[in-house]
């Protein structure tokens, strides 16, 4: 018999960091179940970093659309222009009407998503979206990547992202790091999301303390929207931690926590990067339900208080109290990273 063409896969990323992670387990699936197939991903530029430490992934695609810009037109002319690569399918990861005209335009034959925003004609391979079966993102993503009526896989693929060690020992003399004589406990003390999303600055600061106590080296990441809380931090632990926020790019952040020993995090897309690098982790969840999205490690340590009412989902505390973080004590956080620590 005539060996048949191998499937040439577009995918269609998401715009957040977390979610590009857990979309790896998608790549996974699809690579496990089609070896020969051709995996090339289209997202914000910014997301690419991620994709370059992914090796499912063929090709980067770097979307020029702005975040929540229709560009109805520049997204018809982009499809267009992906023509020639002869896709066989799209995945669409996204519900919105404006992420399925791009594979529509590109006349991809096979376009495969849940409905979203009635996208009828523009999908043209829909799958049912079932939130009380798929209670996961991740369990959606993979989904999409089955046959229409094949099971989950009991056991999901991790993602596992291949860090750069000699681009991370390079930034660190860049920097300036001591040399790595002790563990180093990383700190993502940011939340795109919200306020109701991080736990308390003074909380983080006690377990850096404790950290740098023990002889630990304290590294505090984050991008430039969370120079005022790695500041913060860092004074309260009288500048002894290493401040990263807005100082590095996401794929610098990536390789640098390659080096950590421990992560704490709130849940935030550094989290799933940790967990993704096979870090020791210890994400904490308010507003958010760490059964929709946990980090996709078996030996993550989740502390959530599954207060009366959380998950709220809510940037900002509707009650003001914010008790679903700051009643996560950091005495609990210490005793996690040290335990079975000499």
């Amino acid at each position: 018999m005539p060996e048949t063409t191998p499937e040439k896969i577009l995918v269609l990323g998401p715009a957040w960091v977390g979610d590009m992670v857990l979309a790896q387990s998608l790549f996974k699936t699809l690579k496990a179940n089609q070896p020969n197939c051709t995996i090339d991903v289209a997202a914000p530029a910014w997301t690419l970093p991620l994709l370059d430490r992914m090796p499912e992934v063929a090709e980067k695609i770097a979307l020029p659309f702005k975040h929540g810009e229709l560009a109805f037109w520049k997204r018809i002319a982009f499809g267009r222009a992906l023509k020639s690569k002869s896709y066989t399918q799209a995945i669409i990861l996204t519900n919105s009407f404006k992420s399925a005209i791009l594979p529509w335009a590109a006349a991809i034959p096979k376009r495969t998503s849940f409905l979203g925003e009635m996208r009828y004609g523009l999908i043209n391979d829909i799958r049912t979206l079932d939130k009380t079966k798929l209670k996961m993102t991740v369990q959606r993503f993979v989904t999409l990547g089955l046959a229409p009526h094949d099971n989950l896989p009991s056991v999901l693929p991790r993602p596992a992202l291949t860090a750069d060690i000699a681009h991370a020992q390079a930034l660190c003399q860049g920097l300036q790091i001591p040399p790595l004589e002790t563990p180093v406990l990383g700190l993502c003390p940011g939340a795109e999301y919200g306020e109701a999303k991080r736990w308390p600055a003074e909380h983080y600061a006690e377990v850096a303390n404790a950290a740098i106590t023990k002889g630990w080296q304290v590294w505090l990441f984050g991008s430039d929207k969370d120079i005022p809380v790695t500041t913060q931090i860092n004074q309260l632990t009288q500048n002894k931690c290493l401040n990263l926020g807005g100082k590095t790019k996401l794929g610098d952040a990536i390789d640098l926590m390659a080096l950590c020993h421990t992560v704490v995090s709130n849940d935030s897309g550094l989290m799933h990067v940790a967990a993704a690098l096979d870090k020791k982790l210890v994400a904490i969840f308010g507003s958010s339900d760490p059964y929709h999205t946990p980090p996709m490690h078996p030996d993550a340590v989740i502390e959530y208080l599954k207060l009366e009412c959380s998950p709220c989902f809510e940037r900002e505390c509707p009650l003001g109290h914010l008790n679903c973080l700051t009643q996560i004590r950091p005495h609990t956080v210490t005793h996690r990273i040290f335990l079975a620590q000499p």
